[in-house]
């Protein structure tokens, strides 16, 4: 995959390529980000606040500068937002981070990327999407694969049940939010999209994020503003706007194979930085899940 990725680089679309390779690996460093602050006192909700609020202001900025017509939406519209801000954004933060705390970086990253077989099963229900045998096998290595990494396959457990649940439904929230952008994606940018998700899901949390406890750590300890800042500008925004702009100028598919360069980095990150260890089983799963989503990616 990797010299794939390569090869890609060099094609006639490297730019957008170079954009989503970009975007991935600022996604796979947000343990580096959402780490720090849940050892400075943040719970997964108030890490989750910080980056959607975060995100939203730098984004607004952004459209005020870019162009104001973007922040206009029919107020008809906003159950579009409530399911990518809610049910997606605010839901698979919590599940995410909370399962870093559980269990580790790569595995919650790992467990992450499942979320493609839950658009896949989605799209079959309601948008009448046919059930292929392609995609019965790319669930089915996923499955195997998620069950490698949780450690259900070793003598030694290295994940407890809840934690896997909590993982799996972080692959489903993250997944939901293709389900309720492709309707709003008939009818808004996907900045504007961007945008709205997080200021709704920002507005959600904060009656359960205990924000004057949060906004106290902040302002008073800078290591926890710098984080907070840099996790929802450099590990939120920025990997949104370069996906966003990447994937409009290239094929789903290639973008699906460059964009695993997030839990590959995820990865490299826990090894490196945090010192986890993986083993031959973990490295088999995310081999699995790989394998998996590539068979999806493919026409």
């Amino acid at each position: 995959m990797a010299s794939e990725a390569v090869k890609m680089c060099y094609t006639n679309s490297r730019k957008p390529a170079l954009m989503v390779i970009g975007a991935g690996f600022l996604w796979g460093i947000i343990g580096v980000f959402s780490n720090t602050l849940s050892s400075l006192g943040f719970t997964p909700i108030q890490i989750t606040e910080g980056r959607c609020a975060v995100s939203a202001v730098c984004l607004l900025i952004f459209l005020l500068i870019k162009n104001k017509n973007e922040l206009k939406i029919n107020i008809k519209d906003i159950w579009m937002f409530l399911g990518t801000g809610i049910c997606s954004i605010a839901f698979f933060n919590i599940c995410y981070f909370t399962c870093i705390n559980m269990t580790s970086l790569s595995a919650a990253a790992i467990l992450l990327y499942t979320s493609p077989c839950f658009v896949m099963v989605l799209s079959c229900i309601l948008f009448n999407e046919k059930f292929t045998f392609k995609k019965l096998i790319s669930l089915w290595f996923a499955f195997v694969g998620c069950g490698a990494v949780s450690g259900v396959f070793s003598s030694e457990m290295n994940m407890t049940p809840l934690g896997f649940l909590v993982g799996i439904g972080s692959g489903l929230g993250y997944g939901l939010y293709s389900i309720f952008g492709r309707f709003a994606l008939k009818k808004y940018s996907s900045t504007t999209i961007i945008f709205y998700t997080f200021v709704v899901a920002a507005i959600f949390l904060i009656p359960f994020c205990n924000i004057g406890d949060m906004a106290e750590n902040i302002f008073t300890n800078a290591y926890s503003a710098l984080n907070t800042v840099l996790l929802g500008s450099m590990s939120t925004m920025l990997p949104f706007l370069l996906y966003t702009s990447g994937l409009s100028k290239m094929d789903t598919g290639k973008a699906a194979v460059l964009a695993f360069v997030e839990p590959m980095t995820a990865t490299i990150v826990s090894a490196v930085v945090f010192k986890e260890v993986l083993t031959f089983m973990s490295i088999t799963g995310i081999l699995l899940i790989i394998i998996s989503v590539l068979i999806l990616s493919r026409n």
